[in-house]
């Protein structure tokens, strides 16, 4: 049903290498309204990755708007300072806000920031990066179902990052998913490490 031969895990990385080209993946219909909208505003070509999983509408239009202008914002936070950051963009953004909850639960702060557009975040002012991810927060945990290669820029442990950095298997795209570790509960098992060892 699903697997190696239809498996592009190296085409993100592959589009985000090249010069000038912004490259969109939106979390939900909200974002990917937003992206096409941003995209038209730009004098620079563009590529909209989209998902074929049925995901969560997680955002407002006006919150989607204006984190795809920002290319990067916070979609669920706490009132005091997180205890991690969790990273995502596309489909995995909803793996990260399930796991957010479930944190949540356990009395762990996580803020969830979805990244629908690096190029666009790599733009913002020194204080807006700041406000986003700020320096002091060391333990990050970055999930994308591709290539890791660009996330270490924003996750400071290469092993804080939940990928695909070879082709997978064949079976239902769901189980696939679990197998391969791109699920809220495998998500928590991971921040519960690093937090243990930071």
């Amino acid at each position: 049903e699903d697997g190696p031969t239809h498996q592009p895990i190296e085409h993100l990385a592959s589009l985000r290498a090249i010069p000038r080209l912004d490259v969109y993946r939106p979390g939900d219909a909200n974002e990917t309204i937003a992206c096409w909208e941003r995209a038209f505003k730009r004098n620079n070509p563009s590529a909209i990755i989209l998902t074929r999983q049925k995901i969560q509408t997680l955002t407002t239009k006006d919150q989607a708007k204006l984190g795809v202008s920002h290319g990067a914002y916070i979609i669920a936070d706490h009132d005091e300072e997180p205890d991690i950051i969790i990273l995502a963009s596309g489909s995995e953004v909803e793996i990260a806000y399930n796991a957010q909850i479930i944190l949540g639960e356990k009395d762990i702060r996580a803020r969830v920031v979805s990244m629908p557009s690096w190029e666009i975040f790599e733009e913002q002012t020194n204080e807006y990066k700041e406000s986003i991810l700020p320096k002091n927060i060391k333990e990050r945990v970055a999930i994308e179902a591709g290539s890791s290669m660009g996330w270490h820029k924003y996750v400071f442990n290469d092993s804080n990052i939940i990928a695909m950095n070879d082709f997978g298997a064949s079976g239902p795209a769901e189980d696939l998913f679990n197998h391969f570790g791109f699920s809220a509960e495998n998500l928590v098992t991971k921040i519960l490490e690093i937090i243990e060892n930071s």
